[in-house]
């Protein structure tokens, strides 16, 4: 019988739960590169402590895996939801290696929220190989398997004795090295979150929780005694403002904070422009900055349940009187807009500007007269698609390609850290256009309204520093390219002058360190809201106002 023949005929009858422990296995052996590296860094690999530490991991890895996988496979579910895991896990894999990304439950809550435009430029040709490494061979040798179905009472006492073996090992391989595990999770919290697939089987776990909890209950009232304060009533004409909420923008490349190369050169060429110099945001992805930004707990008290449970700064506006609406560019307002005024040109048809499936961030002002109410105090909030990795060459028009070779794929293995940062900056090049074009917008608006805008980044990231990309890293140990951000301010005359706000104060202020923290209270006092909720020592503009 030839070889071909014998792999033909080649069908292993498997009961469930020796699959399971075949599936922990491969795990642990090809899924948890990144795991291995972490605990293994500093460590001599010729010290007999090294080896006794690597064998306890491997077999309480192993255990937990295996206490997973046969907690989910009986005789009906064993091949399907193996298959489903193998693909997962290969996709898990991938990105955990090329980005150096961390599957903790605000990434899961990313990967979930990304809409299909965002995940067509995660899916490129680099993809493939990994794929049918990882997931096509495991795949192969799942459909020659036949699941053994034995009697019921018998499989079900077999699970449960090795359910409970897998966790006695479990607990006895960390006890073995107990304390160099509880040094390591001290010193590296965030590594539980390399450990694959149960990261993401956890993570998924925990949002689908949170997320159903949040759904059953309405979002908690804030700011019920919000209303305008008295000198609002004194004004001759209604406020203006513009709050352009960025995407992955950081401040290391941000021109007006004295980035080595000039990215913002349109509003470097105004005077009347304020860049405040130091600020840290909340999150390091768009999924936690966004509600965060519009919390008055911001990150000093962060409260995730409580801030996604709550009421936003847009809906305290409202609730004062303040027309609020949300125009958006990029992937929704994550609840902050919830019940207001909002809409979406993800999917205008505007030439020159939208593609079918994206559109420019200069579709955020088309039409822009159409938005202003002529007489009565107003928010628009601009969510642009901004900087949104890893297509950076995607977010702006070719007039604004000026630095160059740059990165024009999304596969940003396949570019240098030279290209990747050209394709980065030319996009900020044009976020700086698109505010220098908002600003002209409230110019002519002047006549009728007192105006103004502030411009704010999500989040930042990473460029290849330390061998990392994109963002989303834990916020513990986030570098500074993924949370230190630029942030603006822009007033026009009236405007300075209606509030008695004092500009040169305010650059003086710009130069201390501020905080998403400082938003919500410094657009409260911008829009002339009084409310309990209002601090004053997180006020940007607070010290600069009689």
């Amino acid at each position: 019988m030839s070889f071909i023949e014998r792999c033909s005929r080649w069908r292993p009858r498997l009961r469930s739960h020796t699959l399971a422990a075949l599936a922990a296995a491969l795990v642990v052996l090809a899924c948890n590169g990144r795991f291995w590296a972490a605990m293994l860094d500093g460590r001599a690999l010729d010290a007999p402590r090294t080896w006794w530490w690597m064998a306890a991991l491997a077999l309480a890895l192993w255990a937990l895996h295996f206490v997973l996988f046969n907690l989910l496979f009986n005789r009906f579910t064993a091949r399907p939801l193996a298959a489903l895991l193998i693909v997962a896990t290969a996709f898990a894999v991938y990105y955990m290696q090329r980005f150096n990304v961390y599957l903790d439950t605000s990434m899961l809550r990313n990967v979930l929220r990304t809409d299909l435009h965002e995940a067509r430029e995660l899916f490129t040709l680099g993809l493939l190989p990994h794929l049918l490494l990882y997931a096509g061979l495991p795949l192969l040798l799942l459909w020659r398997v036949r699941i053994v179905r034995g009697p019921w009472l018998r499989s079900l006492v077999v699970k449960l004795l090795g359910t409970l073996a897998g966790v006695a090992l479990l607990v006895g391989a960390v006890l073995a090295v107990f304390q160099d595990f509880s040094s390591a999770m001290r010193n590296q919290r965030e590594a539980r979150f390399l450990i694959t697939p149960a990261n993401y089987l956890y993570s998924l776990a925990r949002v689908g929780l949170e997320e159903g909890a949040a759904s059953a209950q309405p979002r908690q009232a804030i700011g019920l005694d919000a209303a305008r304060l008295a000198a609002a009533t004194a004004r001759q004409r209604p406020l203006l403002l513009v709050l352009v909420v960025g995407e992955t923008a950081r401040a290391a490349n941000w021109g007006l904070n004295g980035a080595a190369r000039m990215t913002t050169p349109q509003l470097a060429a105004m005077n009347d422009v304020i860049s405040f110099t130091d600020v840290t945001s909340c999150g390091t992805n768009t999924e936690v900055s966004l509600p965060c930004m519009f919390a008055p707990l911001g990150r000093r008290n962060y409260d995730e349940a409580r801030i996604r449970g709550s009421e936003s700064l847009l809906h305290v506006l409202a609730r004062a009187g303040v027309a609020v609406h949300w125009r958006d560019n990029q992937s929704g307002c994550k609840g902050v807009c919830e019940g207001l005024s909002q809409e979406t040109v993800t999917q205008a048809k505007l030439p020159g500007l939208c593609d079918g499936e994206r559109c420019l961030d200069e579709a955020l002002l088309h039409d822009f007269k159409a938005l202003v109410q002529p007489r009565k105090d107003q928010l628009i909030v601009l969510h642009q698609l901004g900087n949104h990795g890893p297509a950076y060459y995607r977010r702006y028009p070719p007039t604004f390609k000026r630095f160059t070779p740059t990165c024009d794929t999304p596969d940003l293995s396949r570019c240098s850290r030279e290209e990747i940062g050209n394709a980065y900056d030319n996009a900020l090049l044009y976020t700086d256009h698109v505010l220098a074009q908002t600003i002209a917008q409230l110019r002519d608006h002047t006549p009728s309204h007192d105006t103004a805008l502030v411009y704010a980044s999500d989040h930042g990231e990473s460029l290849g520093e330390n061998g990392l990309y994109l963002h989303g890293l834990p916020y513990a140990i986030a570098p500074r390219e993924q949370t230190r951000v630029p942030m603006l301010l822009w007033l026009s005359p009236g405007f300075a002058q209606a509030l008695r706000i004092n500009p040169a104060c305010v650059r003086e202020r710009a130069a201390a360190p501020a905080a998403h923290d400082h938003l919500f209270h410094t657009v409260l006092a911008l829009l002339q809201v009084g409310t309990g909720l209002y601090d004053p020592t997180f006020d940007l503009l607070h010290a600069c106002r009689p």
